[in-house]
């Protein structure tokens, strides 16, 4: 953590609002990957991180110590998450609600086919599965940059490496990316899948 930061979040626990979004803007990519790597779904990881950032303003009065931000946030989305999927664990429990036939019949259908559809959550669940076992050093790199867009300045930035590391990094991350889906595409084939 930069002493910039460790600023930011001493003026934030003062209760200044500024300094807390600047924190959320230096932070809120990294925090998004991690989410969407636990969770395998772009609108679910937005929305945990929200409420992340959410919890996080309400109770970073009791962050000790400014130079652990980072990995006090980190247990504030992963507590979040857990909460997440507890309530959406007790909501599958109820019984769900029952559609008129005549309403579902008028519905029309311009998304895809529900096979359409689980063909591509197979795909992005593979992917996942394959980044998940992945070295972190190759992961975190290629989550931020691939799957929450961020630019090679802001990566740099979070994960402290320079600019020529970071694209050494993701470039032996695809490549090991790549040849880790080619070798379960190939399995996958060989089991007649």
């Amino acid at each position: 953590m930069t002493d910039a930061e460790e600023s930011l979040v001493r003026r934030a626990q003062s209760g200044d609002r500024g300094a807390f979004e600047e924190l959320v803007r230096h932070t809120s990519r990294l925090i998004f990957a991690r989410l969407y790597m636990e969770t395998g779904s772009r609108d679910r990881a937005e929305d945990l991180v929200q409420e992340t950032y959410l919890v996080a303003f309400r109770s970073i009065g009791q962050l000790a110590d400014a130079r652990t931000f980072r990995s006090w946030l980190f247990t504030v989305a992963q507590t979040v998450a857990i909460d997440a999927a507890r309530r959406e664990l007790r909501k599958k429990r109820a019984a769900p609600p029952r559609a008129d036939a005549e309403v579902l019949d008028r519905v029309a259908g311009g998304s895809p086919t529900p096979a359409e559809e689980v063909e591509r959550k197979e795909a992005r669940g593979r992917v996942l599965a394959i980044l998940r076992s992945m070295p972190e050093e190759y992961r975190l790199p290629l989550m931020l940059r691939y799957l929450g867009g961020a630019d090679y300045g802001t990566i740099s930035m979070q994960l402290g490496l320079s600019n020529g590391t970071l694209r050494g990094v993701l470039h032996r991350g695809l490549e090991l990316l790549r040849g880790e889906m080619k070798r379960a595409a190939v399995a996958s084939e060989a089991l007649g899948g």
